[in-house]
């Protein structure tokens, strides 16, 4: 009985000692199918996309600073509670109005509108430039659909020649109504990290 448990003793731990020991030394980087599997996807980490905020979604929010604009050096644009597609802007001399989204993420209609101190104010066009990080307003041109960014061109003064009895008169020349323009830089949120 004795030479019997020493024998399956013996056994057992020749087994384990193998088991353990083969254990140890296989490497998966010296296998072939492991090789074969993973020649194809090299292991490259990408971080995670950020979660998005609102700051990301309208990245028109926030404070501006002008230092062409006397009468408007600094204006604040805040989202409405109530509708996501509408802004209002603080600071300007007309009061406080509000622009509505028209092209995702920062192209802005100004609609012809009363302000809360009675002002009238004309209709405009309102883009954020997120390369430049900067905001331009135009009130007092008409919003163009196809494209926005033609309220910021200034406008050609046209001259109209009337012949009479073959002579030419220049006469008056047409003007567009003068327009209110305002050109700023966004201000960056500071936040301290422990």
């Amino acid at each position: 009985m004795k030479k019997t448990i020493a024998i399956i003793g013996a056994v057992v731990f020749t087994i384990t000692s193998f088991t353990l020991n083969a254990q140890q030394t296989w490497d998966a980087k010296k296998n072939a199918t492991v090789d074969s599997l993973t020649s194809g996807y090299e292991a490259k980490l990408v971080a995670p996309p950020q979660p998005l905020t609102t700051e990301k979604i309208f990245p028109v929010l926030g404070q501006y600073e002008s230092s062409a604009n006397a009468d408007a050096a600094s204006i604040t644009i805040t989202l409405d509670e109530q509708n996501k597609g509408m802004v209002w802007i603080q600071g300007l001399p007309q009061g406080k109005i509000k622009a509505m989204l028209r092209k995702s993420p920062a192209t802005y209609k100004i609609p012809a509108q009363k302000t809360e101190e009675g002002k009238e104010v004309a209709e405009g066009t309102m883009i954020f430039d997120k390369e430049t990080n900067s905001l331009s307003i135009c009130i007092g041109k008409a919003y163009n659909m196809t494209d926005p960014g033609s309220a910021f061109t200034p406008a050609a003064e046209e001259t109209t020649v009337a012949t009479t009895n073959g002579k030419s008169v220049k006469s008056k020349k047409i003007t567009a109504p003068k327009s209110w323009m305002y050109v700023g830089t966004k201000m960056e949120k500071v936040t301290v990290m422990n």
